[in-house]
């Protein structure tokens, strides 16, 4: 039995897509195949999580370079009408099944050409939710290696095909997924005098969100995404609730908003007798890009692709966890062909013909590193 092609498996992925730490048919997709590898005896495979999978390739006894993909999908139904589309309500609108591919027929060809580098290549689970890059590490099983550096790619319709992107520094932003309850009494409209509105707290803090002056050096990014509160149309709601991401440059810049947040709410709470709780979710540190490396991998690119020197996003990776803990590189992969939808859009679908360009990237960086 011959092992999958990588479009083969990015079309058996992007069908069946599986969310944040219920990647388990994902994995064993993904080992199945490996296995299958001509070379594969040169490997061995850690599975110290429930789903995911560490894979080691050590030829000699210096350190390792880590190269990871993140294998979750999103609860986002797809809205294409493609031939691979996606069997259920899951999607991979976020190209974790190209990332997967990419790394995937990355370590088919390092089995062919047998390079004298240790590697590792992790794919990863819950990048989505949850902190996996966190979890998968605390497992302990990045103990028994010296790891040199770790490398890593995203995919984005913001770039042309062919175009790689990325900046020394901050790359990505520290992001925290944050709630914040709002306790009050519930009355009816008729008598709101009974009452304490726990909707008219919560809205009162967003208008203070708004008025907190905005500084372009150091930005920061809160986004309410899900709001609610009441469930009758003449009750004053006693109940209000809303589910945020907060993005900064900085770890400790989110802190500092979220004490920030809590002064304003205990402010809102002695004039409006409403109170709060807040709960933090998942907290993923700043992905840095280190200088080093950037430095050398971007003249690499340069000689092969469109290479962007892109500044800092605002966007969320857990990559950045990895970044605390090894010289990282991390870097956008252009798939655009005109259409530009978005990541975690229903309709974002970047073509097959990337994974070989994601390929060529790893191929690049292990001949330069």
């Amino acid at each position: 039995m011959n092992a999958l092609s990588t479009k083969k498996l990015r079309h058996i992925l992007h069908q069946n897509p599986e969310i944040s730490f219920q990647e388990f048919k994902t994995t064993e997709l993904i080992l199945k195949n490996v296995q299958l590898f001509q070379g594969s005896n040169k490997i061995k495979i850690h599975s110290p999580f429930p789903t995911g999978a560490l894979i080691e390739y050590k030829v000699n006894e210096g350190p390792f370079i880590l190269f990871r993909a993140d294998i979750d999908a999103l609860p986002i139904k797809e809205e294409n009408e493609v031939e691979f589309k996606s069997k259920n309500n899951f999607m991979h609108a976020c190209g974790h099944d190209i990332h997967t591919s990419i790394l995937y027929g990355f370590m088919k060809y390092v089995l062919e050409i047998k390079p004298d580098k240790n590697l590792l290549f992790l794919f990863q689970p819950a990048e989505e939710s949850g902190g996996g890059a966190m979890k998968f590490y605390d497992t302990g099983v990045f103990n028994n290696f010296e790891i040199k550096n770790a490398f890593a790619l995203h995919v984005t319709d913001e770039y042309e095909k062919n175009t790689v992107a990325s900046t020394a520094g901050v790359l990505f932003a520290s992001a925290l997924e944050l709630d914040a309850e709002f306790f009050g009494i519930s009355s009816h409209v008729a008598f709101p005098d009974k009452g304490k509105n726990a909707f008219n707290a919560l809205r009162s803090f967003l208008e203070a969100i708004e008025k907190l002056p905005k500084n372009l050096s150091d930005p920061f990014v809160f986004a309410p995404g899900k709001i609610y509160a009441g469930n009758v149309r003449n009750i004053i709601p006693g109940y209000a609730k809303f589910e945020s991401t907060i993005r900064a440059l900085s770890q400790n810049n989110v802190n500092d908003l979220v004490k920030q947040f809590e002064r304003i709410l205990s402010g809102i709470k002695e004039y409006t007798g409403v109170d709060f709780k807040i709960t933090r979710g998942a907290h993923y540190p700043e992905v840095i890009v280190d200088k080093f490396l950037f430095e050398k991998v971007s003249k690499a690119f340069q000689k092969k692709f469109n290479f962007v020197d892109c500044g800092y996003k605002m966007t969320g990776e857990d990559f950045g966890f990895f970044s605390q803990k090894f010289p990282s590189f991390m870097f956008w992969l252009g798939t655009s062909t005109g259409s530009k939808y978005g990541l975690h859009n229903p309709r974002f679908l970047p073509d097959d013909s990337v994974i070989d360009i994601g390929i060529e990237t790893f191929i690049s960086i292990l001949t330069t590193v």
